[in-house]
């Protein structure tokens, strides 16, 4: 399945996806607010993960490439976080690109399709996004897409340790719209 956008396709991966993916996420720019650098091995088994939850769930998130040129330029899509936490169990709605793609839209114009699927298709009622405080960018396609902050949502996240400096995050929501 694939899902097309103005510029992009929102697709399965493939095994060509891992290089540049390895490459991204060893990119301090890319995982600057993530808790550290991935080795080439981590990277192919979030891959592996990736394509687990697409099996166990029917979606997922999607390798993303720019129609134009064919090239993967990142992920974007919907995630079941695995931690516990007070609005979980959630969808998620993310996205992880490579710096070559940002400041175009990109995220925004991905994020709003999957959105559309994520309410449309999969009849959800409510999607979350979350990233630390000091994400602007991504806090910033959040708010483009239509999602809210109440910092009284604001959460430690579980999986990093207590004076983590990035263990502090944001919780914006967005609810489906039924007409």
């Amino acid at each position: 399945m694939a899902i097309e956008t103005e510029r992009l396709i929102l697709r399965e991966w493939r095994e060509a996806d891992r290089e540049p993916f390895a490459r991204m996420n060893c990119d301090p720019a890319v995982m600057e607010f993530l808790p550290a650098l991935l080795s080439r091995q981590e990277s192919d088994a979030m891959v592996d993960r990736i394509e687990a939850h697409f099996a166990a769930n029917g979606f997922g998130v999607w390798a993303t490439e720019q129609k134009a040129t064919g090239e993967f330029i990142g992920f974007v899509g919907l995630w079941i976080p695995r931690f516990e936490a007070h609005f979980t169990p959630c969808v998620e709605i993310g996205w992880r690109l490579a710096p070559a793609y940002w400041g175009k839209g990109f995220a925004t114009e991905a994020a709003q399709t999957a959105m559309q699927y994520a309410f449309g298709e999969l009849r959800l009622k409510e999607l979350v996004s979350f990233t630390t405080m000091a994400n602007i960018r991504s806090r910033r396609v959040m708010e483009k897409i239509g999602m809210t902050h109440d910092e009284a949502d604001d959460f430690d996240h579980p999986s990093l340790p207590e004076g983590h400096t990035q263990r502090r995050h944001v919780l914006y929501r967005k609810t489906a719209s039924r007409e």
